[in-house]
């Protein structure tokens, strides 16, 4: 377990770290549950900087940091949907993301909301059924022409 994270709003500067994050951990995490054009397609979402510019600028969306490297981000989307949670591949398992999903869950009350909603892969079911998720519905997404199952889940705060 990690005690000395620290938590903060990300910035444009951290995109590099951001990106290679969502991509690395895409590849080495998600790599077991999902074929390897499937995790080709959804790899190269990293690539659209313009997308990831704005997310930064228009969500709340946080990094965490160890020693000045950041291990893993989160962010929501309308006050109450968690749209990411990344936690960098080789710190995987060291309550990083539970500590984002803490301080995500405490935003989503403060925006005067009363559940958190967000649409996760396969690989990260057990992730949210640990922290008391519940699976609203599994569906079918579509992303740059591959189809992937995943997950809608709530958890009333």
């Amino acid at each position: 377990m990690i005690e000395d994270l620290d938590f903060r709003e990300a910035t444009q500067e951290d995109l590099p770290e951001i990106t290679s994050i969502y991509r690395d951990t895409i590849r080495a995490v998600n790599s077991r549950d999902y074929s390897e054009t499937q995790i080709e397609a959804w790899s190269l979402g990293a690539d659209d900087l313009k997308k990831w510019q704005n997310r930064i600028k228009k969500f709340y969306f946080l990094v965490a940091e160890l020693n000045h490297q950041i291990v893993g981000f989160s962010y929501l989307k309308n006050g109450f949907y968690l749209e990411n949670i990344f936690v960098h591949k080789d710190f995987q398992r060291q309550t990083i993301g539970s500590k984002l999903l803490r301080i995500m869950e405490s935003q989503v009350s403060m925006n005067g909301h009363d559940t958190i909603k967000s649409d996760i892969s396969i690989s990260a079911l057990d992730f949210f059924d640990s922290h008391f998720y519940d699976v609203e519905k599994k569906q079918k997404k579509s992303f740059k022409g591959k189809s992937f199952d995943t997950f809608i889940v709530t958890k009333d705060l």
